[in-house]
């Protein structure tokens, strides 16, 4: 039992620090898109979408050297472009709310078009997490079995006999 309740420490941690970077990553993401928005004559969607890249850079350096740094360091060009490739599907799936919202509802005030780029992002976030921690930042192997999220095994009282 005491494994598995420190595996949820562990998880809980991970999340934490997860959710640090990306709320950092969150404000990166709504400053630079208002200052684009502010500062030329970009779309909606366009500006969203350099806000977004800004972002995805920010965000990987904290996932790299924070919150996944003891994580597997083998193969870091397959890790980056792993990140690249699920980062533009969360690109595309934040930036599809805001542009589903903008052109499809016609929602495109400042304050309608920053509601929809959050929620966006929350979206997004949900697709990014399982992705990274699954596939891009992989736990080592000695950790993964301690990983209660990526392997469920029964304690003494769960044991059929």
């Amino acid at each position: 039992m005491e494994r598995r309740s420190s595996g949820l420490q562990r998880l809980a941690r991970e999340v934490a620090k997860f959710g640090a970077v990306g709320g950092a990553g969150v404000l990166v993401n709504l400053g630079v898109f208002n200052l684009v928005r502010h500062v030329s004559d970009l779309p909606v969607v366009r500006a969203s979408i350099i806000a977004t890249i800004v972002a995805i850079v920010f965000n990987y350096l904290g996932f790299r050297y924070w919150t996944y740094r003891d994580r597997d360091r083998g193969g870091r060009p397959r890790e980056l472009m792993l990140f690249l490739v699920f980062s533009v599907i969360g690109l595309v799936i934040e930036n599809g709310v805001l542009y589903l919202a903008t052109y499809g509802f016609g929602w495109d005030t400042p304050l309608q078009s920053n509601v929809f780029k959050f929620v966006g992002i929350g979206v997004a976030t949900l697709f990014r997490f399982w992705s990274y921690r699954t596939w891009v930042f992989r736990a080592l192997p000695s950790e993964a079995g301690k990983d209660p999220v990526a392997r469920h095994e029964p304690d003494s009282s769960e044991r059929v006999r």
